[in-house]
């Protein structure tokens, strides 16, 4: 991956590199936001397959806090190496910092509660482990990483399979492994279904924190009833109203706000006198 994506910005080769006459180089990364960095981890294996000598040494590691101007990391190589991967390795520092940023945020909301904060699989494609990797970094729990992971039964799978009975036996006698088994309920009464069912977890959607309220302890009694807990899990949810769900009794809320709503965390790379 770390290949293509140079490729992309070198095509045919940097045209500037004869200006940088085979020097070696000095250079640092530095902060100009306050937020949680991540990507730091990517920087040496990118910019050694431009040039096996760069040598890099972080000074902040994935998932800590920075403020503006602080210092995040060193770099030491030819001059050509740090010039041609310096915007690839600040874009996808930049995405995921501020994602890990916008986790934090979220994650902060929830402070206090035993909820924790999930990701889903709206991802940008081809970048979906990176991404849920920052979302790691700012304190967030990763959800499925893709549909062979855990089986989530939705509206139309209920709808097709004839109701959450039979969705939930076709799974479970059909998966080639075992797999967790999510039912996505929108009323009460498919959520109760789900529990009788066997699901490991229900993701409520979209229910308000009153009916969570209501709704929880049922659904705590039935998976009781049956000897097997269940994981119950909030979607549907504006990241404005966090707090108002986080004393409802559910397990998890599920977000694709950091991912899909953050802001790139601004960092810039500055280069120190050409050595001798």
């Amino acid at each position: 991956m770390l290949r293509a994506w140079l490729a992309e910005d070198l095509g045919r080769g940097d045209l500037t590199a004869p200006a940088l006459g085979g020097c070696c180089a000095r250079a640092s990364w530095q902060a100009k936001q306050a937020g949680v960095f991540c990507g730091g981890v990517l920087v040496e294996p990118l910019f050694r397959l431009l040039d096996p000598g760069v040598v890099v040494q972080l000074r902040v590691a994935d998932g800590e806090p920075v403020e503006p101007g602080q210092r995040l990391l060193e770099l030491e190589g030819s001059a050509a190496a740090l010039v041609a991967g310096e915007r690839t390795a600040l874009n996808l520092a930049m995405r995921l910092s501020g994602i890990a940023t916008a986790t934090a945020a979220l994650v902060a909301e929830l402070a206090g509660s035993d909820v924790a904060l999930a990701d889903t699989r709206k991802t940008t494609p081809g970048l979906r482990l990176l991404e849920k990797y920052a979302v790691r970094c700012g304190g967030g729990r990763n959800h499925r990483l893709g549909l062979d992971d855990a089986a989530m039964l939705k509206e139309n799978h209920l709808a097709w399979a004839g109701g959450v009975g039979p969705a939930v036996a076709a799974v479970r006698a059909g998966a080639p492994w075992p797999c967790r088994l999510i039912v996505e309920a929108e009323t009460a009464l498919e959520a109760e279904a789900a529990v009788r069912a066997g699901a490991d977890g229900v993701l409520l959607d979209e229910f308000s924190p009153d009916g969570l309220a209501a709704l929880v302890p049922r659904l705590r009694e039935l998976a009781a009833e049956r000897g097997a807990p269940v994981v119950l899990e909030a979607s549907g949810i504006s990241p404005e109203a966090l707090r108002a769900y986080a004393g409802t009794g559910i397990d998890l809320i599920s977000t694709s706000a950091p991912v899909t709503r953050s802001a790139w965390l601004d960092l810039s790379m500055r280069f120190a006198p050409v050595l001798a």
